[in-house]
């Protein structure tokens, strides 16, 4: 379906299956990974996490939130929401890489392969992705895939008991590598 599963370099983005569970709670269920990510990620990550996301995921038609594969190992998360109203156009891209993958070109690749499946699949013409100031990894994952900061929303994100800066990356359709 919707020309998945994808090559990704090192991984391979796929529609989740019932049998990612028990990886998913491993890799989410670590303080490291929910530290940059919204508070709609929890924490402690529960099977009960797990069984609703992969049910919600599994939903989607078509999909907008893939498995990261490293093998046969569940590696992480890519995906995408999208606007409504006015923003209907607009997709916000967010993706997570458990700690034991990290430093190793998977976000990258992995969010290089999934642009090409938004553009494809998906009316948007502008992405966008929000990055906690601490986490400089992500903001070179964002670069490496032509995403330009746009913005500094100052003091905006409160987590784990600090504020930090959120900072603000765009891609336009036509920026993009594959139009």
């Amino acid at each position: 379906m919707s020309g998945l599963p994808i090559e990704a370099g090192p991984a391979v983005l796929r529609e989740w299956r019932s049998t990612d569970l028990d990886a998913l709670v491993s890799e989410a269920n670590n303080r490291a990974v929910w530290r940059n990510l919204t508070d709609d990620f929890p924490h402690p990550y529960f099977r009960t996490d797990g069984e609703w996301w992969i049910s919600a995921c599994r939903e989607q038609r078509p999909p907008r939130d893939l498995v990261i594969s490293v093998g046969d190992d569940l590696a992480g998360v890519c995906g995408m929401t999208l606007g409504e109203g006015v923003t209907e156009h607009v997709g916000l891209v967010g993706y997570w890489i458990g700690e034991r993958h990290w430093g190793r070109g998977v976000a990258t690749a992995a969010l290089n392969a999934f642009l090409d499946y938004a553009w494809d699949t998906f009316p948007v013409t502008r992405l966008e992705a929000r990055v906690f100031a601490w986490n400089p990894a992500s903001v070179r994952v964002l670069e490496k895939n032509g995403f330009s900061l746009e913005g500094v929303r100052r003091n905006a994100i409160r987590k784990d008991g600090e504020t930090v800066d959120e900072l603000v990356f765009g891609l336009l359709r036509s920026e993009a590598s594959k139009p």
